[in-house]
């Protein structure tokens, strides 16, 4: 009885220990965008499975951004370089792009404070080249949705802002006002109100990524993803963000813990039989 005991306590440890492998072979699944030097968006919302890639004991933005460079980048790795500073870890080269370290990243549209800082399943990492080199005046946008599902000529509501700084340097996001509101790169001719509020449909099916132009400030391009259905179409999640998500993952793990609870459940039967054998001799 002891030594059936001993067995299915060793068996549990490895089916965890196992889950626990799958789980971090997977790596973190984390969303990553770039926008180059002339201010096209390169990469869009594009998923990347993230292992620690630099070694460091950690998850980050530099171990995202190198991985999405390995895997999309023409020149794969060699599009993407680092360089130590007095700031920590800093980008020397993004999407083959080198100027001296004029770049911005942000997670989830919050300024990030390193290369170093640890990302998590589900962020998202923008990086971006400057366009001034002058007077740096690149200005991070976002829109209130990441994604949204439309059907063709529905209307889809967004609101466009922007990262600044109040007068202590403390970071805050403000209204845009005034920019107009591109389908894959193409203006509508739809400007966003004082609230940065902007009303647009799309008459065709199909991915598209909307943006936004301002004649009185340099955006960062925002970016949404618009899944756009033929009306009365059964609405899917937007491809682009499952685009590259690892094939076995959840599955994977799932099918190690049933498979592991079926075997200890049917251990724990034999115990119990056994145990009730023993009341009856």
């Amino acid at each position: 009885m002891k030594k059936l005991i001993t067995l299915l306590l060793t068996l549990t440890m490895v089916i965890a220990a196992t889950c626990t492998a799958v789980s971090a072979d997977e790596g973190t699944n984390v969303y990553v965008t770039i926008a180059d030097g002339s201010g096209e968006i390169v990469l869009v919302h594009q998923a990347v499975s993230v292992t620690d890639i630099d070694e460091d004991g950690a998850i980050t933005i530099n171990d995202a951004l190198g991985t999405a460079h390995a895997e999309f980048y023409a020149d794969g790795a060699d599009g993407y370089g680092t360089f130590n500073s007095d700031y920590g870890l800093s980008l020397g080269k993004l999407w083959g792009e080198e100027n001296g370290g004029s770049y911005g990243y942000y997670v989830n549209n919050a300024s990030a404070w390193s290369l170093t800082d640890p990302v998590v399943d589900g962020d998202h990492v923008y990086a971006f080249v400057y366009t001034d080199l002058t007077a740096w005046s690149d200005t991070y946008s976002w829109f209130d949705k990441i994604t949204v599902d439309a059907a063709k000529g529905e209307e889809i509501e967004l609101t466009l802002k922007c990262a600044g700084y109040d007068a202590d340097w403390n970071p805050v996001e403000a209204l845009v006002g005034g920019a107009e509101i591109t389908v894959d790169g193409q203006k509508t001719g739809v400007v966003t109100d004082a609230d940065g509020k902007a009303v647009i449909t799309v008459d065709y099916t199909g991915e598209v990524v909307i943006s936004a132009v301002s004649d009185a400030m340099t955006l960062v391009p925002a970016v949404c993803v618009a899944n756009i259905t033929a009306a009365g179409d059964a609405v899917t999640e937007t491809p682009v963000l499952i685009a590259t998500l690892p094939k076995t993952g959840v599955a994977s793990t799932s099918a190690f813990v049933v498979c592991g609870i079926a075997l200890i459940a049917a251990g724990a039967t034999v115990v119990l039989r056994s145990k009730k054998r023993e009341e009856n001799a």
